[in-house]
């Protein structure tokens, strides 16, 4: 057969198809079985169509013939000892060289080049070829794996864990939660939302808008004249509801304490109207950390106000994200308002109003455009006045707040919530 451009065309379009599913054996035998079928020329033609060697393709010549005269085929794909030989006889030293790279401090090189660069295959294979190795990324990540290393992210597991008695202050605040549920009083779980700047700046996630059309934002995360929004959230643990006061100032504990008490006046108040005592349960820090004097003062004159104890169970140290207002409220607002720029007050309050869910979450929300001062200071002898009893159990993270006098009853304390709403707006 004449070795013609079409000819040699045909031959390479089917070596194209079929070459993916080849191993090295295949490629040569089929290349082989070609030019056998052409007869002569057919050795010329396939190599100009596939750019084998003419060599191999003899050699698959010889391997098809001896299948067809009876003899057993070599189940290897090549012959032993065949190939390049492993990078690791060359450089015996390679995975200790690479190790260093890798965990320079503990394996004894702390001035490694990589000690402070993110160690990508790429980087690990242009550090070892400067060192002498000549090796490229894709070996790099094939000996990674045989030494026993892949991709980790990140695990928050140290927070909060060393504390022995971190697992048995769970199961405390539990028991008071179920206890204060089974009376019919109420139980909340309470915390600062991250604050949010405000403005036509990018948020996080996605939203559906017409393609190639995205909503535009600014470009840097620069705080505007508009501040930052802090969201106090209250959720209620019995009814699934939750409550959210956006402060425009500092989160300080008289802003925790108010927007509790606003919570009581718009939704609490009404939901228990015979309650005789409200639990707490809120994180170690922040606003409402169990160090805090202001937090606790602001308490008690709110108990003073009810006219029933309140009790505060505070989570232990560094375990915020145990609080059940982070997934049960925080974590379906940032759902809801993905994607949306929060350009003012408003367009906050209305998005964290419009959260539901399908288990029957609702949230109420209202702008505090009180100023809240920070760095307010609260005296031994302001501290003298709270009647706080510590619990047997940790008395710095459980307590309960007294009220230090026949106060109004619980319908009295709702007229001053709104009078100081009133105020507030």
């Amino acid at each position: 057969m004449l070795c013609t451009m079409s000819v040699i065309g045909q031959i390479r379009a089917k070596y194209q198809t079929a070459r993916a599913n080849l191993h090295e054996r295949g490629r040569r035998e089929w290349a082989a079985a070609e030019a056998m079928a052409m007869g002569r020329g057919g050795v010329t033609a396939v190599h100009k169509a596939t750019g084998m060697a003419r060599s191999t393709i003899h050699i698959g010549i010889r391997e098809l013939k001896q299948r067809d005269s009876g003899q057993q085929p070599e189940s290897r794909v090549r012959r032993p000892g065949a190939g390049r030989r492993p990078l690791t006889e060359k450089h015996a030293n390679l995975p200790e060289k690479l190790e260093q790279l890798v965990e320079p401090v503990t394996r004894g090189d702390p001035e490694s080049p990589l000690r402070w660069t993110s160690k990508s295959t790429y980087r690990l294979a242009s550090e070892l070829t400067a060192g002498g190795i000549k090796i490229g990324a894709t070996s790099v990540g094939k000996l990674l794996r045989k030494l026993g290393y892949s991709l980790q992210a990140n695990r928050k597991t140290l927070e909060g864990a060393n504390h022995p008695d971190r697992d048995a202050q769970f199961h405390y605040i539990n028991s008071k939660t179920a206890e204060h549920l089974k009376t019919g009083n109420p139980a909340v779980s309470v915390d600062t939302k991250k604050k949010e700047l405000v403005g036509n700046y990018k948020n996080g996630g996605h939203e559906y808008r017409p393609k190639g059309k995205p909503r535009r934002v600014k470009g840097h995360d620069f705080a505007g004249e508009l501040g930052r929004a802090a969201p106090y959230g209250v959720y209620d643990i019995a009814l699934n509801v939750g409550w959210v006061s956006v402060g425009i100032s500092a989160d300080t504990g008289e802003f925790a304490v108010e927007s509790i008490r606003r919570w009581w006046c718009k939704m609490g108040g009404q939901a228990y109207p015979d309650a005789s005592g409200l639990l707490i349960t809120a994180d170690a820090g922040g606003s409402n950390g169990y160090r805090l004097r202001l937090w606790k003062l602001e308490l008690q004159q709110f108990a003073d106000e009810l006219g029933v104890p309140i009790t505060v169970c505070h989570l232990p140290p560094g375990t915020s994200k145990w609080n059940k207002i982070e997934h049960r409220l925080f974590s379906f607002i940032a759902m809801n308002w993905r994607g949306r720029p929060l350009v003012d007050y408003q367009t906050i309050v209305k998005l964290i109003s419009a959260t539901k869910t399908d288990q029957g979450l609702e949230v109420q929300c209202e702008l505090d455009e009180t100023v809240y001062p920070k760095g307010r200071k609260v005296s031994d002898a302001e501290m003298k006045t709270i009647r706080l009893q510590p619990h047997d159990f940790h008395g710095e993270w459980n307590y309960t707040i007294h009220p230090r006098a026949e106060s109004p009853t619980a319908a009295g304390s709702v007229e001053h919530g709104d009078r100081a709403a009133q105020e507030a707006d």
